[in-house]
């Protein structure tokens, strides 16, 4: 009996000719055969279903109905069906197909023989035989071929026994993710086999039993067990293994085990062997729960051979969020970070920890509030500080602890309202020396700077007047602070200016600002090379006056020179923290002119120049820097060309009028035509702070990443898409080189080579990271990535995704794919 035609019948309403009843009446579910026969004594119709569902709830299951079709179909109604030609059955995310098909229906038992094929919720499967329960999806499968769709992996087996929907064992199987080529004789770059393969994909995971890989024809001695995911969820288990090669600790050998506890939890515990030093343990644990999350990490080496001791690492991350309203607050947030290792040389031995080369290990604690316009913290922050003989490093102050208050309002009468309290307990051991001078004449003074508590003070109005054309900005500010030192200060007897302060136990001072900053922005309509763009003009100045107030003798706690940029070039403080406000009677005159697409909004270049003018001398500054005299300052260049997507070019020159040369140039450009293709170059120079001070820079920055094919003609233009590269068998060059101009040597190096397989990925990358003036480490990374499967060797991805910029990898996860793009 042929198909019946469904589209033949009223729009109305569909009722079916009699030989689609007696079909409907034969393929009933069991459970409810007597409730559906009901509903056939009125007129069928459709029902509305709010939405697809990706996944069949268990309970709906067994209430679904199957659907049956065939070049010709005979049975017996609520017994068996028999179809044969172009037979199918249907019922909720499982089809079936074959040449004849047999259902029971009280065993709820389906026979299917010649060229059987299964798509179960998106998965494939194609035998001479099969035999299944369609409910329960129980059963077996002879000389089957399978396909995963979340991975897109495939293979063959003896025997398919299917457990339920989700959970199946193969017999005499074997699995890959190359994607299979139709020719004779094909194999797969890489495959697994195995005697026994059981496959979860309720639990995304599968196991081999008695199994073996083979890549290139070459296979590895058998597993009694080897597990692997079905897709990109986690699992626990071990993974593979990690093997590197490092100049200082030798061959690295790593086996990390990994421990899903919960969807929001999972720990990670790595030993790794190293030859020239011993055993290190790392144990990574994080957690992710209602209101708070974190992240902690413990490396222990219970004895180095090389540095004859133990050594350990601790890094841990937490934040919190508390209720706030208990409390009658808007907000109420903390967060703790703890970073400390065991001794001063941890940081250039083990340089690939989550610290990385950093000499300053902060560990700190938080609590953060608001409530309607305030706002405030309170911290403890306690520095580790890592020191090198050959470049020693001064030693911040830890603030143990901080409490600080703030009050902003905006448009308060159409003022802007701010009030910005900090107090803070510095603490150091040992004691920090400063070198300071006096005058400007620097004869040197040496000041024993105590531990000491600093209660700071901003208060800041301004009144801005905006129109779309015009902007100023009058503004008003008063700084207070006032130090409790634990000793009295004491300076070298030889600085006479000094004198009032020998056996201070304290000091203050308030310091005064004005200051008015004002611009205009005018646009036009322009073109420039044949592109239609909005050009603006720019003109700012900005005038700043603070009284001078001798600071020469409170000591540096948190205070920094600000760097000279676009960004600072327009404040009224030189420095950054609040032990010193600079004394200033200066006005900065610029000018900034973008080009704007019209149709975007996208900035594609902008060009800026800025200069001060000093009307007096800037006495108050650091310990052994002169003051700055009055007149004309540097001039500030600058420009961000973003011409197209693929190019950007970014310069900064600070060039100065007496000398008739640049203290300092910046100059990067990249090329990124598109994916998996990137360039970039920048260039710095730095001149040095005062003859001798060995603090200048000359360097050269390049990095990459770019497929090799393109240099003999095979371009591809074949992008699959966001995280899946190219296609097979193109060849990528990544790396990064930094070179000092100055010592005339290469200062940290990455060089690498990529080659993507389709189903797998090989890497090379030689890494070489200084630690010190004489000293460096150098390690290779080889890695082979089976994809979707597992990846053996040390994995370079960290440091590609650091250091190169704009590195895009050639396999990110991406979202599994919906059973309904393989919809049957």
């Amino acid at each position: 009996m042929p198909t019946p035609d469904l589209t033949r019948a009223p729009r109305r309403r569909c009722q079916p000719p009699l030989p689609l009843a007696v079909l409907s009446l034969a393929l009933l579910h069991a459970h409810g055969a007597a409730a559906q026969t009901a509903d056939l004594e009125g007129p069928l119709t459709l029902r509305r279903t709010p939405q697809l569902q990706e996944t069949v709830p268990q309970p709906l299951r067994g209430d679904q109905s199957s659907f049956i079709s065939g070049d010709s179909i005979s049975g017996r109604p609520d017994l068996e069906t028999v179809v044969t030609g172009n037979a199918s059955l249907r019922r909720g995310d499982t089809v079936i197909h074959a040449d004849k098909l047999t259902y029971d229906q009280p065993n709820d038992l389906a026979k299917a023989s010649g060229h059987v094929r299964v798509n179960q919720a998106g998965n494939e499967y194609e035998g001479p035989e099969l035999e299944l329960k369609v409910e329960t999806f129980e059963g077996f499968f002879n000389n089957v071929r399978y396909r995963f769709l979340a991975t897109g992996g495939h293979g063959e087996a003896q025997r398919i026994d299917f457990v339920d929907e989700a959970r199946s064992v193969a017999r005499e199987a074997n699995y890959t993710t190359c994607r299979r080529e139709d020719f004779p004789g094909w194999m797969p770059a890489w495959m697994l086999s195995a005697t026994t393969l059981h496959t979860d994909t309720e639990e995304n995971v599968g196991v081999a039993e008695n199994a073996q890989l083979t890549f290139m024809g070459i296979s590895t001695p058998p597993f009694p067990s080897l597990s692997f995911p079905l897709n990109s969820t986690r699992k626990s288990g071990l993974l593979p293994p990690i093997v590197g090669i490092d100049n200082v600790n030798g061959i690295e050998i790593a086996q990390p085990w990994y421990w899903n506890i919960a969807p929001n939890r999972d720990a990670t515990i790595t030993p790794t062997l190293m030859t020239k030093r011993g055993i290190d343990i790392s144990t990574d644990f994080r957690y992710l729960e209602k209101g708070y999350n974190g992240e902690a990490r413990v490396d222990y080496m219970p004895y180095d051979a090389l540095r004859d001791r133990d050594r350990w690492g601790i890094w841990s991350s937490h934040s919190q969020t508390f209720d706030a309203k208990s409390v009658g607050l808007d907000s109420f947030s903390g967060s703790i970070n703890i970073n400390r290792v065991s001794d001063d040389d941890y940081w250039r031995d083990f340089s690939h920890t989550p610290s990385l080369t950093q000499r300053l290990l902060a560990s700190d604690g938080t609590l953060r509030w608001s409530k309607g316009d305030w706002s405030g913290q309170a911290r403890a922050l306690y520095y580790q500080t890592l020191q090198d003989s050959t470049a020693p490093i001064i030693p911040p102050y830890n603030r143990m602890p901080q409490v600080t208050a703030d009050y902003n309002k905006y448009d308060w009468h159409g003022f802007d309202v701010s009030l910005n309290n900090d107090y803070t307990r510095f603490n150091a051991d040992p004691t920090v020396q400063y070198l300071q001078y006096a005058g400007r004449v620097p004869p040197p003074v040496l000041l024993n700077q105590p531990n000491a508590e600093r209660v700071y003070s901003q208060a800041t109005i301004s009144r801005p007047f905006i129109t779309p054309g015009s902007y100023v900005i009058p503004k008003l500010q008063l700084n207070a602070r006032a130090y409790q030192f634990d000793s009295p200060l004491q300076v070298d007897p030889r600085a006479a200016t000094y004198g009032q302060f020998n056996g201070a136990s304290s000091a203050n001072v308030t310091v005064p600002t004005f200051s008015l900053d004002g611009g205009l922005v005018f646009e036009r309509n322009t073109n420039f090379f044949g592109r239609s763009l909005i050009q603006t003009l720019e003109p700012r100045a900005f005038y700043v006056y603070t009284p001078y107030r001798d600071q020469s003798a409170i000591p540096v706690y948190d205070t920094a020179a600000n760097d000279f940029n676009f960004a600072t070039i327009y404040t009224e403080n030189a420095f950054s923290g609040n032990d010193r406000i600079a004394d200033n009677n200066l006005l900065t005159l610029g000018v900034t002119s973008r080009l704007i697409d019209p149709d975007t909004g996208a900035e594609a270049a902008r060009f800026g120049i800025a200069q001060r003018l000093r009307f007096s001398d800037q006495k108050v500054q650091l310990p052994t820097v002169l003051p700055v005299e009055k007149g004309v300052g540097d001039l500030l260049l600058g420009a961000q060309i973003n011409w197209t997507p693929k190019w950007s070019l970014d310069t900064t020159i600070q060039y100065n009028p007496d000398t008739h040369i640049s203290s300092r140039n910046t100059l990067g450009v990249r090329y990124s035509p598109g994916p998996y293709r990137t360039v970039s170059a920048a260039y710095r120079y730095q001149a040095e702070s005062s003859p001798g001070a060995n603090d200048g820079n000359k360097s050269i920055d390049v990095g990459w990443q770019w497929p090799l094919n393109d240099l003999w003609g095979d371009t591809g233009d074949k992008t699959l898409g966001p995280g899946r590269g190219e296609g097979g068998g193109r060849w990528y060059a990544v790396g990064r080189l930094n070179y000092s101009m100055v010592d005339r040597k290469m200062t940290d190096g990455i060089i690498g080579l990529e080659y993507d397989g389709c189903c797998y990925i090989g890497r090379v990358v030689l890494e070489r990271l200084t630690t010190g003036q004489v000293t460096a480490n150098t390690r290779i990374m080889f890695q082979i990535e089976f994809v979707g499967f597992t990846s053996v060797g040390t994995s370079p991805m960290r440091t590609l995704q650091t250091n190169i910029p704009r590195y895009t990898p050639l396999r990110q996860p991406v979202a599994g794919p919906s059973r309904f793009t393989n919809y049957d």
